[in-house]
Formats: structure tokens, C-alpha cells, sequence
């Protein structure tokens, strides 16, 4: 298990000056990286920041396991109601696990499929109702505010779903994980004693995928979460290192951090050449757009810095992106992620059909074939003095599966304190949410029902 980032093309030899790094840059700047680490690994052991912990927690991490294992097969379908962190980090885990979606293996009680119901949107939500069994469904309802109105809404319809097919039996279907000394979720699974486990105060939601946010789901799915956690616990060691060959999360957010700054690529494409990274790559986008877009640094004043995350798949979106950025605006940093290694290679038949454009390709392999074009797009990026980078896991599995999503949030972490802001907080979402609150009549939230109101005024004129 390892994880390898190679930044050969973020340098200027390699796409000129205007665009690259050059290496007096990089030898200049590693104190700062070093500073980042030592600030980052102080608000650590104070307690305010819980992520890196996680993986080391092995009494909730078997508490999970025992109780999946003692659930088994008696359910199909795992039904998870969250949105935003609470519902991709799962969605990563099982698509990077057990295949993406729509084509995993069949579904049955020892090879259950995870539903995730992470919008609104009436027609989804019925139809994905409509879809499972709700006798054979185990909900898995997220919330660590126990209040997020999407999330409550939609359980409160698959609550009674679940409650007509199962009456007085329903409490044993649902599992709720969310805080463990406030909110109202927290109030109602005690009231109605169902099943929960607990989010830790100090891991915000994006960074919760390897707390019960993103295992219970993923050990109910069948998926081995303790070879999950060993991974990340591996490469944890490594992130805590001043060396920064050995510490790929803290260069990565060194060069990431340059390149943005000092050259003005103000867009990331996180570009998977693998399906089962799709959901991984969504779930980065969180990640990095909620962490680092903020509006005022720690001493308050006014920055408004953020670097655009953009979600790109390989080879798919050579078809549909890649003429934007050979050709448009050189605003981009490319991060491609690359498999070295696949379970089945795909073998192509080497039958002759007579034909040049089908017979070079007999006796070869689509892993080749791939590797191959995520190559030539670096190439050809590169020759157009695009900057890109490259990270490479050995396989997906567990373990090297574990380790990447640490790798990923440590190196936004660094990034945040290279940026000199708080990466943990998300002021700029809590607004919309309560006007929200205030449009539904919620207690407590008129004011924000009349500001909207005004709102409404002005632009109606």
C-alpha cells in the first residue's frame, strides 16, 4: 500500500516560467510548508480537529463491525438519508469498493446495495422508495446538527415508508449517527430507541468519512472497514513528517499552494482515470470548495480566496473538457489520480478483422489502453503549458483506499493554514440555510422569513 505524487509537470522547466515552478520557489517556500505542519499538528493535540484520530479508534471502529456482522442478512438494501458530507464520503467507499454505479453485482441479503438519498428533489426520492423492499431496507439516517432540513424531511417520509411495512418493529430498521449530547435527531432516536452511533464534536462533516459517518454505512454494504482505517492509519504517520519526500500530502499542498498563488490557477480539475474513483472525486470537491473558500483569513480581514474544484473523469471527459483546457483559459492545475494496477486488466481479443484501427488494439489491454491516455493527456496538457500533477495508489482496495482520502484531507488541512485561514468552518453556507429554516416556519427563524421577504421586494421591484 502506497501512495506516490509525482509534480514533475508543475515545474517551469516543463511549462515554461509563466506557468510553472521554478526551483529556487519551492526550496524557498518549505519553511512555510514546515510551519503549516507544526500549526496544524498543535491545533491536533489540543483537540480542536479530530480527523487525523479516526483511524485509530479501534473500540468504535468494532462496535460498528459487531453490529453489521450481527444485523446481517436480514436486509438488501441499505437506505442512507444525509446530504453533503454525511452522505459522499459513504458514496466514495462504495464506489470505489464495490463498483460504481449502476453496475455492481446483483444485490441480496449478503451483498446489500446502498441507496443514498441526498436531495430533495420529490421524484427521486419516490422513486427510490419505490425501488426497495422496505422489509428487507436498513435506514441509515446522518445529521451531527441533528436539524439539517433536507436530511430530516426526507427521513421523516421514509420513517413512515419504513413504519407501514414494519409497525412496531421499525426502531430495529433504523440506525441514526449524529451527535452524541445535542440536537433533536439525537432526542428522537432516543425517544423511539433506535440504534446510534456517535460523530465526534471535533470532525466536521466533510472530514467524517472515516467516522461512523462513512463506516457504518460502508460495513453495513459488506465492506471491510477495519482494512479501510488500517490504511489510513499507515499513511497518517507519514503526514505528520517534516521530510517532504515522505509527507505527499504536505508537498502536494506546498506545489498546490504555489501554483494557485503565484500562478494564478485558480481551478482544480481532479481528474480519476478509474470509474470506481467517481464518487472519490465528488466527494474531494466538498471537500476542497467548503474548506477553502472563505471570505476573511484568522485576523478577520477581507481575502475572499478559494480555489474552484471541478470533478473531471478519464477517459470520459477527453471528449467533453479537454479541448476547454488545451485551448481556453490558462487558469487550471490538473491533478490526475492514476491506478497502476487493476483487478481485471480487460483483455482485447486478438482476433484479425483486416481493419488498422480495430487490429493495433487486438491481444492488448483497456488498463493499458488507459494508462495510456491519461499519459498522453499529461503529454499534451503539458505542451500547451497547462501544469498538472499526478497521484498513484497501487490499486483500489481497502487499505490503499483508506490511506488516499487521509492523504486528501490532511493536504487540504495544510492548505488551509498555508492560506491562513480557518478550513473548518463553512459561515458561507449557514445563511442559506436559515433563510430556509425561515421559509418553512421554523420557531426561532422569522427574521430570516422577513429579510427574505425584502429580498423578494427588491428584486421584484
Amino acid at each position: 500500500m502506497s501512495i506516490h505524487f509525482d509534480d514533475t509537470n508543475l515545474l517551469a522547466r516543463m511549462v515554461g516560467e509563466a506557468h510553472g515552478l521554478t526551483p529556487d520557489e519551492i526550496n524557498q517556500s518549505k519553511p512555510v510548508a514546515l510551519e503549516a505542519l507544526e500549526s496544524f499538528r498543535k491545533a491536533c493535540d489540543e483537540g480542536l480537529y479530530g480527523f487525523p484520530h479516526l483511524p485509530f479508534q479501534t473500540k468504535g471502529i468494532q462496535e460498528i463491525v459487531r453490529y453489521a456482522s450481527d444485523v446481517r442478512g436480514s436486509f438488501d438494501s441499505v437506505c442512507l438519508v444525509g446530504i453533503g458530507g454525511s452522505a459522499l464520503g459513504a458514496w466514495a467507499i462504495d464506489c470505489a469498493i464495490r463498483g460504481p454505479h449502476p453496475v455492481q453485482a446483483p444485490f441480496s441479503t449478503q451483498s446489500p446495495r446502498l441507496v443514498i438519498l441526498d436531495n430533495v428533489d420529490p421524484s427521486y426520492v419516490s422513486l427510490a422508495l419505490d425501488s426497495m423492499n422496505p422489509k428487507k431496507t436498513m435506514v441509515v439516517v446522518t445529521a451531527k446538527s441533528g436539524s439539517t432540513a433536507e436530511t430530516i424531511a426526507t427521513f421523516l417520509i421514509v420513517r413512515e415508508w419504513l413504519t407501514k411495512a414494519m409497525a412496531r418493529k421499525t426502531p430495529q430498521r433504523i440506525i441514526a449517527v449524529t451527535s452524541e449530547a445535542r440536537g433533536d435527531l439525537k432526542a428522537l432516536a432516543s425517544a423511539e430507541g433506535y440504534r446510534t452511533f456517535h460523530i465526534p464534536e471535533n470532525v466536521g462533516g466533510r472530514f467524517s468519512v472515516l467516522s461512523p459517518v462513512g463506516l457504518v454505512p460502508a460495513a453495513l454494504a459488506g465492506i471491510d472497514i477495519r482494512k479501510l482505517c488500517r490504511g489510513a492509519a499507515n499513511v497518517t504517520h507519514f503526514c505528520w513528517q517534516p521530510d517532504l519526500e515522505q509527507n505527499v500530502a504536505l508537498r502536494s499542498a506546498l506545489m498546490h499552494w504555489l501554483i494557485w498563488t503565484r500562478r494564478n490557477k485558480s481551478i482544480q480539475v481532479a481528474f480519476p482515470y478509474s470509474n470506481r474513483l467517481w464518487g472519490t472525486a465528488f466527494w474531494f470537491r466538498q471537500l476542497w470548495a467548503e474548506s477553502l473558500g472563505k471570505a476573511r483569513n484568522r485576523q478577520g480581514e477581507t481575502v475572499q480566496v478559494g480555489q474552484t474544484p471541478v470533478a473531471a473523469l478519464g477517459t470520459t471527459d477527453q471528449h467533453s473538457q479537454v479541448q476547454l483546457y488545451m485551448e481556453g483559459p490558462n487558469d487550471k492545475v490538473f491533478t490526475f489520480w492514476e491506478v497502476k494496477k487493476f483487478k481485471n486488466p480487460g483483455r482485447i481479443p486478438k482476433g484479425r478483422t483486416g481493419y488498422e484501427s480495430f487490429d493495433y488494439l487486438g491481444g492488448q489491454t483497456l488498463a493499458k489502453l488507459l494508462d495510456a491516455e491519461r499519459r498522453s493527456t499529461a503529454a499534451a496538457l503539458t505542451s500547451a503549458q497547462r501544469p498538472n500533477c499526478t497521484f498513484s495508489l497501487d490499486q483500489v482496495d481497502e487499505e490503499n483506499l483508506g490511506a488516499f482520502l487521509q492523504v486528501l484531507e490532511f493536504e487540504t488541512a495544510f492548505m488551509g493554514e498555508l492560506l491562513n485561514i480557518n478550513a473548518f468552518d463553512q459561515e458561507g453556507v449557514e445563511l442559506g440555510k436559515k433563510f430556509t429554516f425561515g421559509l418553512m416556519g421554523r420557531k426561532g427563524y422569522e427574521e430570516y422569513e422577513q429579510s427574505f421577504a425584502d429580498y423578494e421586494q427588491k428584486r421584484l421591484g
